[in-house]
């Protein structure tokens, strides 16, 4: 059975990952070496990797599932507005079902949070 799907995130220097993610989004470090940070919040985590290598190459947009989007827009949005994504900066119904909006870091890593309705029974 699969559990959780865990990305490898690549910054130039490991210090702009933790300023969006921990600073910024309020995740906090479960270890940290000079490498390497994993990273986690609620249900969430990830990997912070410094590589200036592979940070050139990419750049990911991640999802976030949430059951409550208006909340973290509401907690993100007073805490750090300078990194809501201009495109996205604030919850809205998308054609595909969701409601997100999104953050996005100086290095333009972006971090889409998004909530789907309820599935109806019947």
């Amino acid at each position: 059975m699969f559990k959780n799907l865990i990305p490898k995130i690549f910054y130039d220097h490991m210090q702009d990952g933790l300023d969006f993610f921990v600073d910024g989004l309020g995740f906090e470090v479960l270890y940290r070496d000079d490498n390497l940070a994993v990273i986690a919040r609620d249900g969430a985590k990830a990997y912070i990797v410094e590589s200036p290598e592979f940070a050139a190459k990419d750049r990911p947009e991640l999802s976030i599932d949430t059951d409550d989007v208006d909340g973290i827009f509401k907690e993100l949005s007073q805490r750090v507005p300078h990194l809501l994504h201009p495109n996205s900066k604030r919850p809205e119904l998308k054609p595909w079902g969701s409601r997100e909006f999104a953050m996005l870091d100086k290095t333009t890593v972006c971090v889409v949070f998004r909530e789907w309705p309820e599935a109806k029974t019947a």
